[in-house]
């Protein structure tokens, strides 16, 4: 008989105690310190290819903003940016996919908090200058604090499957660990994704965390690209 579970399972953390930053400590504290205030940078720009963690790092930085009593938003893939009434923290992802009107007000974003007036945060795919923006703004993403994020190698992603396993309460083999990184994407949150599946399925059907069952659920997926 299937044990039902009400939908209370949080979702894979991110903020910034769950990120494993690889080579990415330097971004990992220039962060923290824009968003708290410490540092006189108003704008940090980040890139990299999709799984580096730019996105995590916007949802961490939102995430501290709000503890600490700042209004703080988040856009994402084309999100209108407000012309009036902007909250102290932005975080913009996919910024390459702002409209005309949303360049024109970042712009105007970065010089008001050039001047003091609140922080950001932006990421896309390819450095400042490579954005298909305004050259103006590009300029601007490009003046301040621009960081470079990589993929993690293979040892950071086991280790983070692992710990993130854990905080859940359940060990992973390195035989399951293994087959989960050899069969299925190769990106964190893909990942991720697919350990809170098998989270569910175990406590849902009573039955251990192994092999087996993390077959079943790969082999119910769309196949892996």
């Amino acid at each position: 008989m299937q044990q039902l579970l009400l939908d209370i399972q949080p979702h894979a953390a991110q903020d910034f105690a769950h990120f494993v930053p690889g080579n990415g400590n330097e971004a990992l504290d220039a962060l923290r310190t824009l968003v708290q205030h410490r540092g006189g940078e108003p704008l940090i720009y980040l890139w990299g290819a999709p799984g580096s963690g730019k996105s995590h790092l916007l949802r961490a930085c939102v995430e501290l903003a709000r503890e600490q009593g700042d209004s703080a938003q988040l856009l994402s893939a084309g999100d209108a940016l407000a012309p009036e009434h902007p909250a102290w923290f932005t975080a913009i992802d996919d910024v390459h996919t702002l409209d005309a009107d949303s360049q024109i007000r970042l712009f105007q974003r970065i010089n008001q908090a050039r001047e003091g007036h609140g922080r950001l945060v932006c990421a896309g795919p390819v450095a400042p200058r490579l954005l298909p923006l305004r050259a103006d703004l590009t300029t601007r993403l490009g003046w301040h604090l621009v960081y470079q994020l990589h993929p993690l190698a293979d040892s950071d992603k086991v280790a983070a499957l692992t710990g993130w396993a854990l905080a859940r309460g359940f060990r992973l083999s390195g035989e399951l660990v293994d087959y989960l990184m050899r069969h299925w994407r190769r990106d964190l949150p893909s990942l991720i994704q697919i350990l809170e599946q098998l989270d569910r399925h175990s406590l849902q059907d009573k039955r251990p965390v192994t092999l087996p069952l993390l077959r079943e659920i790969l082999a119910s997926q769309s196949r892996p690209q």
